[in-house]
């Protein structure tokens, strides 16, 4: 897309053992993409979302915030799939809405191949939505039920210009054999599709106006077992063809090692870890990573391993702990003896080698000792 103007578009939960057999069947059919290189597409620059609290007697008063989130920055590259990982309310959709400026950010910004996605104004982001999609988690409330799939899957051309109803159709029909449904589907309704091919459908909505960057927002949580391989194994195959860089948001780890070329991890609004996906699952270097790794199971009953369980919940977004986020819940923090830096002092996200980013004062402190210290001192220990 450089050089060209926005107008003209461009050319381009619980885990089990059963999805990590879907995530090596996915892995052995068609592996990490192959295209990714390392010009930036996407670069997220201290990205803050505050969603206000109001009260008082006419409820317009602002009393707080939920800090969905606080100030993340990140870079995407041209082709690759940029997993992001997380508790359920880690801000992990939210950032996603943000990046697409389908909600509209506290501060921040986002810019698309250096071109500053929040300052468009109304004509140019009409544009610049070519370029950027979404598939949405839900396959069944993402499609309007009153519209047939081709009203759906052709609406964005429509509105991008494509008025001729014979090529609108004819476009809508290749998209449709792209993503493995069957041309005469074309009028049919949501209604008659399983959840599959209603994920197919959302897909090829999003593929419809030639986009470089999709935010797949947990595009296989909502499906069966036997339909998460399917889908993810289309995405890994679109990618490889189309050369297209994913946001690949998601729950499962198991499924996102095996997608994606990278891994961030968001813990309470911040990302808190980001590595290349190698790196991440065999050293990690956060606490918070830590443990929610120790948590995959393994698809042999033959291995028994250690879990790292975290005590007490989650803190409110709405009222953040002091210093580092996860401090609360930190096993490493217990284990050094409560350091004061912990509770006084935001740990920046920081290069610890190799392009390795942790957000922890005491990363280094993180070996395979120290955890085997920490899984011995839980009554009882847990096995996974």
């Amino acid at each position: 897309m450089s050089g060209q103007t926005w107008a003209e578009g461009s050319a381009g939960g619980p885990l089990d053992a059963s999805s990590e057999a879907i995530a090596q069947q996915v892995a052995g059919e068609t592996g990490v993409a192959a295209g990714a290189d390392d010009r930036i597409l996407v670069r997220v620059d201290h990205v803050v979302k505050h969603f206000p609290i109001r009260g008082g007697i006419m409820g317009t008063s602002q009393i707080g915030a939920v800090r969905a989130v606080d100030d993340v920055s990140f870079e995407v590259r041209r082709g690759e799939t940029l997993g992001l990982v997380g508790e359920s309310g880690c801000g992990k959709t939210t950032l996603g809405k943000v990046i697409l400026r389908l909600i509209p950010a506290t501060s921040g910004q986002v810019y698309i191949d250096d071109r500053p996605l929040f300052d468009l104004n109304d004509v140019d982001l009409k544009a610049a939505r070519r370029d950027l999609q979404i598939v949405f988690q839900d396959p069944y409330a993402s499609l309007n039920p009153r519209m047939t799939v081709g009203e759906i899957v052709g609406e964005g051309p429509l509105v991008h210009g494509l008025t001729d109803r014979a090529k609108r159709e004819e476009l809508v029909r290749e998209l449709l054999a792209k993503v493995g449904l069957n041309q005469t589907h074309i009028r049919r309704y949501p209604h008659e599709f399983s959840g599959g091919q209603r994920q197919r459908i959302g897909i090829a909505r999003a593929l419809a106006l030639n986009p470089e960057f999709i935010v797949c927002d947990e595009p296989v949580s909502a499906l069966d077992v036997s339909i998460q391989s399917q889908v993810l194994n289309l995405l890994n195959d679109l990618q490889q063809e189309l050369g297209l860089t994913y946001l690949f948001i998601a729950h499962n780890l198991a499924v996102v090692e095996h997608i994606s070329d990278r891994v961030g991890v968001m813990y309470l609004g911040k990302l808190v870890e980001l590595a290349d996906v190698d790196e991440l699952y065999v050293n990690p270097r956060h606490p918070y990573s830590v443990a929610l790794l120790s948590a995959v199971p393994d698809p042999d009953p033959r291995k028994r391993k250690k879990r790292l369980v975290l005590s007490g919940d989650v803190p409110s977004p709405a009222a953040p702990p002091p210093g580092c986020r996860f401090n609360t819940r930190c096993w490493l923090k217990t284990q050094l003896g409560d350091p004061a830096r912990c509770t006084e002092e935001i740990p920046e996200l920081r290069d610890v080698g190799g392009g390795h980013q942790v957000a922890c004062h005491f990363a280094e402190e993180v070996t395979p000792a120290a955890l085997a210290t920490a899984a011995e001192r839980q009554l009882p220990v847990a096995q996974a």
